[in-house]
């Protein structure tokens, strides 16, 4: 029996905090999103497979990327939208909830999708991103930028 087929499997659900702990402490979000990529599970990369390229509906997505302290499995900055494809190990999970709060006060919009949906029914998982891509997020709750004194924003007028 070789080594790698003692590890867990991803779809198990252990795969990725095997791949926390090798990345270890110290390790970049971007040498974990680069790790990640080329170990997808497999409903990650038939996901993949029909998002890439601008294949589904001529949008933008990337996969693994460092956005924020997270790392989102598949996002359409364009959108401003995640695709999160996940086993059974993230049913109520806290960490995903604080995930989706992040994203959301950073004007985010997360579409969950179980490995088991995007392995046996692709068609209707596509057809719920196209729905949540539909409607337009509402990103009013952002703030705005503080105002720019080097544009002249933000400068009491001596006028007033």
């Amino acid at each position: 029996m070789s080594a790698q087929s003692s590890l867990p499997s991803p779809l198990a659900g252990e795969g990725a905090e095997r791949l926390r702990r090798e990345a270890g402490e110290g390790s970049s979000r971007k040498a974990t999103a680069r790790s990640l990529r080329s170990r997808m599970t497999d409903a990650e990369r038939k996901l993949w497979f029909a998002l890439k390229d601008r294949r589904f509906q001529g949008l933008k997505f990337r996969r693994q990327v460092p956005a924020g302290p997270y790392v989102a499995d598949f996002l359409c900055y364009e959108l401003r939208l995640v695709v999160e494809v996940d086993g059974g190990q993230h049913a109520e999970s806290v960490h995903d909830a604080e995930r989706d709060r992040w994203f959301a006060d950073n004007g985010f919009r997360t579409l969950r999708f179980w490995n088991n949906d995007v392995l046996s029914n692709l068609e209707g998982v596509l057809t719920a991103i196209a729905e949540g891509t539909a409607t337009p997020y509402p990103t009013a709750h952002l703030r705005s930028p503080p105002p720019s004194p080097a544009r002249g924003e933000g400068k009491k007028k001596a006028s007033q």
